[in-house]
């Protein structure tokens, strides 16, 4: 463990609710995740995976602790370096999220946006080779409508990785997708940690990924096993 890995946690912990209702979610969780890694958080529903996951990637506020992203701390950040540290990861939603309005190629050129990237003739490029990556250039022009579930978090997969990001913080990437389609997506995150140092952290609950792992760690009632 480096305090120059891409994310450094150190006696971290986390509430939810008020008053009475306040309850502790994690607990002076210290972890850190080396650069171009592929770093998988398993453990029951409700352990604190996704939160901690959310902490990682700037869409929750730091209670108590220290979280540092890519060099940055995190606690009592202001907004703009919040804004830009976003720019730098890609987020994969258990639920895809995607704009039911815009076709697939307009979605994954959303994810271009989100980096400060225009759209131009060599994105668009960027954005259609990342669709046929995941089997899904004959789709571009699809509406979610018209997109089976495991098609849309294809695509969601797609969003988060065609601007390159330095980290990506995935939450159940491959629960719509079928085997095939879920080892694909995993070893091209394991591939882009060898050949560009993209820093992969991955929440699962499916055991055909964890032999692609750099390293499995466990979280039980908000701890670190």
């Amino acid at each position: 463990m480096a305090e120059t890995d891409p994310i450094v946690i150190r006696g971290l912990n986390h509430w939810f609710g008020q008053g009475e209702a306040r309850k502790q979610a994690l607990f002076d969780i210290n972890l850190s995740v080396a650069k171009g890694s592929l770093t998988v958080l398993v453990g029951p529903s409700g352990s604190g995976k996704t939160t901690l996951l959310t902490l990682m990637g700037c869409l929750r506020d730091v209670q108590d602790g220290s979280v540092r992203l890519l060099g940055h701390e995190l606690m009592g950040a202001k907004l703009a370096l919040i804004e830009a540290l976003r720019r730098r990861t890609g987020v994969i939603f258990q639920a895809h999220n995607l704009h039911e309005s815009l076709t697939a190629m307009q979605n994954v050129l959303m994810g271009l946006q989100v980096h400060g990237l225009r759209r131009t003739p060599q994105t668009e490029a960027a954005a259609r080779h990342m669709l046929a990556l995941l089997g899904l250039a004959d789709r571009a022009d699809y509406l979610p409508a018209n997109l089976s579930g495991g098609q849309k978090q294809r695509v969601a997969v797609a969003r988060a990785l065609v601007g390159n990001p330095d980290v990506v913080l995935a939450d159940e990437p491959t629960a719509a997708l079928d085997r095939e389609a879920g080892l694909a997506v995993v070893r091209m995150l394991k591939r882009l940690g060898q050949s560009r140092g993209t820093t992969t952290v991955m929440v699962t609950h499916d055991p055909r990924i964890l032999d692609l792992a750099d390293r499995i760690v466990e979280i039980d009632e908000g701890r670190l096993i």
